[in-house]
């Protein structure tokens, strides 16, 4: 869930240099036995508004609610997972952690993390699809975190561009195949323009993502061993952006080396006329597009599915706190759907919850893809690989390099897949 722009770059320093202090301060239960509850909230929040959002959340609390007071804590997502590890360790991690399904299910399984699946109040439970419940519930049945903010994959593209080729904006209802995609794409290659631009610099997280629009799992589970598989299903999405790049030509090779927001100079200028990417990405749309540049969010691209892998963020309680039922009180009202719709209006998100996506495409009037972007959310699931403890190790060993090398046109797909399942062997025991 993590992601750099440069507005980031000062928050982070100055959110590490708060976190180092706070999280190892003194932890919960240091409250007097005739004063309020004392909580410490780790949050993660980074940009201006968001950090806005949660501080007035938290301020707003505590002027109702002069029996269990929260401390806001700043953290950074760049360094907060050793910060949390030793304090952790240290038994005096924060009664309430902000951060994301997949780490925080390492911490679960470790045993920092509180079974919240008898506390989280029924309504908010409601709220939130079974599909999103399944990251931050373990194999055992134990929920971890309550998750509040999602990711998905879309396309921006050049609205002008899309009108002078007399291609009609696909809506939620009646999203494009890959098919589809391919074909518009040549359709918007001409002159100095490539159809689109696939930023792959890290290219192991979108392409197993959007593999499970095929049904592409990566991983397989038999008898309790992991591996890794490569079969057609797994093939079909790199061997889709290899064709557009190498075979159709509709995609630019230049942007397979760049990272998720470096082709925006590009894309403004008319180089690139879609860009596939994160649905954050709207928000430099918003910020940063030369006046008068049209452009529009089109729906996650379909193969036999829409699916992508759900990685919300979370909100945690430490298994060392003493004071989890007041905990969820504060969390249940941090996250009610209105306060929901605005914290993902201020990260450029999605709620989890329904009534929150609903509220925030009203507010919005579904303007700037707020639309797309909450239909989106419908398509989001627990993906094979986000169960697998050598994940981490085998994407930055094996994967990373040989699909950096495949989409260099280097090895071939089957010399990629050699090297998946080959690396995945000698990675997982």
């Amino acid at each position: 869930m993590k992601r750099l722009t440069p507005r980031k770059v000062a928050a982070v320093a100055l959110a590490a240099t708060m976190a180092v202090g706070s999280l190892t301060a003194c932890g919960s239960g240091d409250d007097s036995a005739d004063g309020p509850v004392k909580l410490r909230f780790l949050s993660l929040a980074w940009q201006e508004a968001s950090v806005a959002a949660n501080q007035k959340l938290v301020n707003d609390w505590n002027a109702a609610h002069s029996d269990i007071q929260i401390e806001y804590v700043q953290g950074s997502w760049d360094s907060v997972h050793d910060q949390l590890l030793t304090s952790f360790e240290g038994g005096d991690a924060p009664d309430i952690i902000h951060y994301e399904a997949a780490l925080s299910g390492q911490f679960a399984q470790m045993g920092y993390l509180a079974d919240l699946k008898d506390i989280v109040p029924a309504d908010l439970k409601g709220e939130i699809g079974q599909n999103v419940w399944d990251t931050v519930t373990t194999p055992d049945g134990a929920v971890f975190g309550v998750p509040f903010l999602l990711e998905s994959q879309v396309v921006i593209a050049n609205k002008k561009l899309l009108d002078e080729a007399s291609i009609p904006v696909p809506t939620a209802d009646a999203p494009w195949t890959w098919d589809e995609f391919a074909v518009n794409a040549k359709k918007l290659t001409k002159g100095d323009t490539f159809g689109t631009a696939w930023p792959l610099k890290q290219p192991v997280n979108r392409v197993l993502n959007l593999g499970l629009n095929y049904d592409g799992k990566y991983f397989q589970n038999t008898d309790g061993k992991n591996s890794v598989v490569f079969g057609p299903a797994e093939q079909e999405v790199p061997r889709r952006i290899h064709d557009m790049v190498y075979t159709d030509k509709s995609a630019a090779p230049d942007a397979l080396g760049m990272g998720g927001t470096d082709p925006l100079p590009g894309f403004f200028g008319g180089k690139y006329a879609m860009l596939p990417g994160s649905i954050y990405l709207r928000q430099q749309m918003v910020e940063q597009a030369p006046e008068g540049f049209e452009w529009v969010t089109l729906p996650p691209l379909k193969g036999l599915s829409q699916n992508q892998s759900a990685n919300p963020q979370t909100l945690s309680i430490s298994e060392a706190s003493e004071h989890k039922d007041e905990a969820m009180q504060f969390m249940a009202n941090f996250l009610s759907p209105a306060n929901q719709a605005e914290l993902a209006k201020g990260d450029w998100l999605i709620p989890t919850g329904k009534t929150a996506g609903e509220q925030l495409v009203a507010s919005t009037e579904g303007k700037d893809g707020w639309d797309v972007a909450v239909a989106s959310a419908n398509s989001l699931v627990l993906a094979p690989f986000q169960t697998v403890p050598e994940f981490s190790e085998w994407k930055s060993k094996i994967a990373t390099p040989a699909f950096q090398e495949y989409f260099a046109d280097t090895i071939t797909l089957d010399e990629l897949g050699k090297r998946l399942v080959d690396g995945g062997a000698d990675i997982i025991k």
